[in-house]
């Protein structure tokens, strides 16, 4: 949709709804606890007292903010200005750590004294395990199995800040079966503990908040941008998007602007169609997963798909009501990129920029030959990890 409808609102309502995606589809048992966040999150988040320690953290813990970094090379080979968002330089190595900042110091504001995660590629893992130790709290991570095999350094690294991983062993054994049991942990321990969700799904007010958390992310693009190039918009954002949390963030503060073309980049796998694959808007369609409506792939009788990625953090059969209302609207265009291409990508921009990235943000480095972008256009892409946790899939590609 070349020519936005201005009557379509993009950001929840006060429902938790993005048009017809979002809600909060969640047991008896925890209806308490959403409704807790729902009902004081915003207010907790607008205290000048959270705003100045969550923004104190940011700078001077995390290392707010990003570089907004101009890609020479790079925009030289794909004849057009290419930005790179350097969330990958933030502490931990990715843009995860922005949230659980947040989401710990609301947990203390709520009186939890226990938190539970559940992680993919362990960078939310990592950043809930290290807000943690910052706060003296106790953690609990579900993560696949199969994830824990292939993400070993970031399970390492938890354990190391203190943090108790448990692995979900049932289904895929990825990212879907550990937020499984995540929920399940909190449905058990609804009193005590906070579940710190690391991406834009899960019941209302969840993808809002975690939105509003990463949204620091187009905030500094915006000064940046108004900096480098003397306009605070772009012609083009892209990101990656599994669940959508970096996406989100880098798309936040463009939403309303129609000039600005968002462009998101899910998982292929080695195809949408070879039966092995995460693009969930190109296979999907609307159904209720982890506590929202959205879209997710499923058979005709209503059973999750389950999803494949080289990319554990796109390991996902579903995207955040965010990005599904952003796709049925046309405001976002989605693409998607296979494991072949997301390992080249890494690959080029290693050898032409010298960074390396998460095979995450490489999905959206995957695209530039296929946006659009002319010779007079600026694009950002929003780097949203380092690549040393995926060293060892590299390495079976060199």
């Amino acid at each position: 949709m070349e020519i936005l409808d201005e009557k379509i609102a993009y950001q929840v309502d006060a429902n938790g709804y993005y048009g017809m995606f979002g809600g909060a589809f969640v047991p008896e048992m925890l209806h308490p606890n959403v409704e807790e966040l729902r009902t004081r999150y915003l207010d907790i988040m607008a205290e000048p007292k959270f705003q100045a320690e969550f923004n104190d953290l940011l700078r001077n813990y995390v290392g707010r903010p990003t570089p907004l970094y101009l890609a020479k090379r790079l925009s030289e080979k794909y004849g057009t200005t290419i930005y790179l968002k350097r969330e990958d330089l933030c502490h931990t190595g990715a843009h995860k750590v922005n949230n659980t900042i947040g989401q710990i110091l609301l947990a203390q504001r709520l009186g939890k004294k226990r938190i539970v995660a559940e992680t993919g590629a362990g960078q939310h893992g990592v950043a809930t395990a290290t807000v943690c130790a910052l706060m003296g709290i106790e953690c609990i991570v579900y993560m696949g199995s199969l994830d824990i095999e292939r993400q070993a350094p970031n399970v390492a690294r938890m354990k190391m800040l203190g943090a108790e991983v448990r692995a979900a062993t049932c289904g895929s054994q990825t990212l879907k079966d550990a937020t499984n049991e995540a929920m399940r942990h909190w449905i058990n321990n609804p009193t005590d503990t906070h579940y710190i969700i690391g991406s834009v799904v899960g019941p209302h007010p969840y993808p809002d908040m975690v939105a509003r958390f990463q949204s620091v992310i187009s905030a500094e693009m915006r000064t940046q941008l108004q900096e480098q190039v003397g306009t605070p918009n772009p012609d083009y954002v892209v990101a990656c998007v599994g669940g959508g949390s970096n996406a989100a963030g880098a798309f936040y503060h463009y939403l309303d602007e129609p000039s600005v073309q968002l462009i998101a980049v899910e998982a292929a796998g080695q195809g949408i169609d070879s039966g092995h694959s995460a693009a969930t808007t190109a296979l999907g369609k609307p159904g209720v997963l982890h506590g929202s409506r959205t879209i997710l792939m499923q058979t005709e009788d209503g059973q999750v798909v389950e999803p494949y990625s080289l990319s554990a953090g796109l390991d996902y059969p579903g995207i955040g009501p965010v990005h599904a209302h952003l796709f049925q609207t046309g405001r976002a265009k989605f693409l998607s990129a296979t494991d072949d291409e997301a390992i080249q990508a890494s690959l080029e921009l290693a050898r032409i920029e010298g960074i390396i990235p998460a095979l995450e943000s490489a999905h959206a480095l995957a695209v530039l030959d296929r946006i659009g972008a002319g010779k007079n256009d600026v694009v950002v892409v929003n780097l949203s990890g380092r690549g040393d946790k995926d060293l060892s899939t590299y390495m079976k590609y060199l």
